[in-house]
């Protein structure tokens, strides 16, 4: 990789001659400005304004505008006779825990390069004994005319510096906050957290720019002279109001389809406990009344169960007394018979 800069990393008394180079690259697709009726190039030309003549590179330098509008000429020499220290030195001030660093500041990525092998000792010096206290080093540099401030960590065998912004160049975050105050439920609480465990993890190295992608193949679409039809617009609910509980369910159910779909095991999924099964103590006397009025209606099935019942067994009461008198009278019957029979009998003996 093409170093950017050359210089030296000042460790306390130990100076470790380094080449910075560009930790990152940009793979966004660019444009060219063309005129629309020929396809003919825009280009821009750095012109005069007193002379209305265009000026080369080499007659360009540097100005600084007063505030009465006065141009004040700066050269190279001002800027290199600067009483900085940081000029061509990294200069470490302090070393932190990494979360002492805000992610508002991070700005650029660099790799810091060894430059040359006397250079070798004491860089690995310094590797490890980042690696080994994790933490990073606070550093002062100078940069393309100005003065910034960053953050050396270890990444796998490398010293990487991230350029940080100054703290003033935060701006505070409370103008972007909401103006208007909202209450959050522990139930729309309990479905987001559902909705982040559903989602799990990412696989960082495996996330890409599915945008360019679509650019480049349009790109080759058109080279090729295809005609590519725009997919049909879908318009969005700007400023509707939505249900946030039944989104957020329906957020949950589609992570996990999703989810299932690409073969994941079913102990990632999240369980959600929904409104429903959560037990609620304002609902407590609407259950009682509930019961209640169930009450009547169960002691009326009662009444007429046992009412049904009591019929039954007098039903059979009288049947068996039915029973019992014509057993009865077939007795009284049969006796009467017998009798009548002996009586005869007995007048004809005598």
């Amino acid at each position: 990789m093409r170093s950017i800069w050359n210089g030296a990393l000042s460790f306390g008394l130990v100076s470790i001659p380094i080449k910075l180079v560009n930790a990152t690259e940009n793979h966004a697709i660019s444009f060219r400005q063309i005129h629309l009726e020929d396809g003919g190039r825009i280009r821009y030309r750095k012109v005069c304004e007193l002379e209305d003549k265009e000026v080369p590179a080499a007659e360009i330098g540097k100005g600084y505008e007063d505030a009465d509008g006065s141009i004040i000429p700066i050269t190279e020499d001002d800027l290199a006779a600067l009483p900085v220290s940081t000029a061509k030195t990294i200069e470490i001030v302090a070393f932190v825990p990494a979360d002492r660093v805000d992610p508002l500041q991070m700005d650029t990525a660099y790799y810091l390069e060894a430059n040359g092998v006397p250079a070798t000792k004491p860089y690995t010096l310094l590797r490890e004994a980042l690696r080994r206290s994790q933490k990073v080093a606070i550093a002062r540099f100078a940069l393309r005319g100005r003065e910034r401030l960053g953050m050396l960590r270890v990444v796998e065998d490398v010293i990487a510096m991230h350029g940080l912004l100054w703290p003033d160049e935060i701006r505070a975050p409370q103008d972007a906050a909401p103006d208007t105050r909202v209450t959050v439920r522990d139930a729309e609480l309990d479905l987001a957290d559902a909705l982040m465990d559903t989602l799990g993890d990412a696989d960082m190295a495996a996330l890409h720019d599915d945008y360019r992608a679509a650019v480049e193949e349009m790109i080759a679409a058109k080279a090729s002279g295809e005609v590519s039809q725009a997919p049909a617009s879908s318009k969005t609910g700007e400023g509707k109001v939505i249900d946030l509980m039944a989104a957020l369910e329906s957020s949950v159910r589609a992570a996990k389809e999703a989810r299932g779909g690409a073969g994941s095991g079913s102990g990632d999924m999240a369980e959600v406990t929904h409104l429903a099964d959560r037990p609620r103590k304002r609902a407590a006397p609407k259950a009682k009344s509930a019961a209640a009025a169930k009450k009547p209606a169960k002691s009326a099935a009662a009444k007429g169960g046992s009412a049904k019942r009591s019929d039954s067994a007098t039903t059979k009461k009288k049947s068996a007394a039915a029973r019992k008198s014509t057993s009865a009278t077939t007795k009284k019957t049969t006796s009467r018979s017998a009798q009548s029979s002996r009586s005869p009998r007995k007048k004809s003996s005598a």
